[in-house]
């Protein structure tokens, strides 16, 4: 058995952290799906422990960094319409950050996906887009003209020059890195001189999350850690990132995506989705917070 791993956030020993969740990985469920985003819940983890130094959750025996690369590498994809509203919350709720950059010029998106995010970016005036993505299917699903920005791979410093983008973005995608805090350190390496590092996570101390426990779509195979409020702030801040903000925002999706994400047994998700659909309330877009957070330093 490997040494148990420190706390990703702030290098405390395994010894400084307290259970959360059992490890629950039931072999047989593990299919393309399950290193995919926005899927169905299916409730396994990895052995969770809490960090009682800096209250970030993490799994203490963690996959290696080759086996989460070829994970997601061969992940199935089917989210664009999904990706498409949560990329409308994001540029939402990052207007006050955008706002303060000193010039919109160039942007990376660690986890890019389809590049949806980028081309609304595109759109604020950025016209250097870079988005790093594991996946090969999610770049095949993406528009012909936006598969020139994404590069296929796992997040590397050493891929890029240094001080060279206003911008990097990484939307849930910190929970899934082996190492979060190298990852925030080399954002910002790679930033120009007052240039913006935003993430987007899950906070698992939101009420939502507490209510639904294990049972909470954010218990995941994926997530290698779960932040609080406190713990991304420190991440943040261990990275060596200057006016760090963190804040709740408002996601939006169809009636339909909502219900996949519930904790209801299948067969009544089932038939509650077929009623959606027959009255044709389905696609109906619902504004809900439950849970995620935008955090930005300098």
């Amino acid at each position: 058995m490997t040494e148990p791993r420190p706390c990703p956030v702030c290098g405390a020993p395994v010894q400084a952290a307290e259970l959360w969740l059992e490890e629950n990985i039931d072999p047989a469920k593990v299919s393309g799906l399950s290193f995919a985003s926005r899927k169905p819940p299916e409730y396994m983890c990895h052995r969770m422990m809490r960090c009682t130094v800096c209250d970030v959750v993490y799994a203490d025996n963690p996959p290696d960094q080759q086996d989460l690369a070829h994970a997601y590498h061969v992940a199935e994809y089917d989210s664009a319409e999904e990706a498409s509203d949560a990329a409308d919350a994001y540029m939402k709720a990052m207007g006050p950050i955008l706002a303060k950059l000193p010039q919109k010029a160039s942007v990376m998106e660690i986890g890019a996906g389809t590049g949806v995010l980028l081309e609304r970016l595109a759109e604020q005036g950025f016209t250097t887009l870079v988005g790093v993505e594991p996946s090969s299917a999610a770049i095949a699903a993406a528009p012909a003209h936006r598969r020139a920005w994404l590069k296929e791979g796992i997040f590397e410093e050493s891929d890029f020059a240094p001080a060279s983008f206003d911008l990097i973005c990484c939307f849930m995608t910190l929970e899934h890195v082996r190492e979060p805090l190298a990852t925030a350190q080399s954002a910002r390496r790679l930033l120009k001189p007052g240039g913006a590092f935003v993430a987007v996570t899950h906070d698992y101390g939101s009420l939502v999350n507490r209510l639904l426990g294990s049972k909470s779509p954010i218990v995941d195979i994926e997530h290698m850690q779960l932040f609080s409020g406190r713990s991304i702030c420190a991440l943040f801040q261990a990275a060596g990132f200057q006016e760090t903000s963190s804040r709740p925002f408002y996601n939006r999706y169809s009636l339909r995506y909502w219900l996949k994400l519930a904790p209801l047994p299948p067969g009544l998700k089932k038939m509650v989705d077929s009623i959606c659909t027959a009255a044709g309330h389905g696609n109906i877009q619902v504004k809900l917070n439950v849970g995620n957070t935008m955090t930005a330093g300098y």
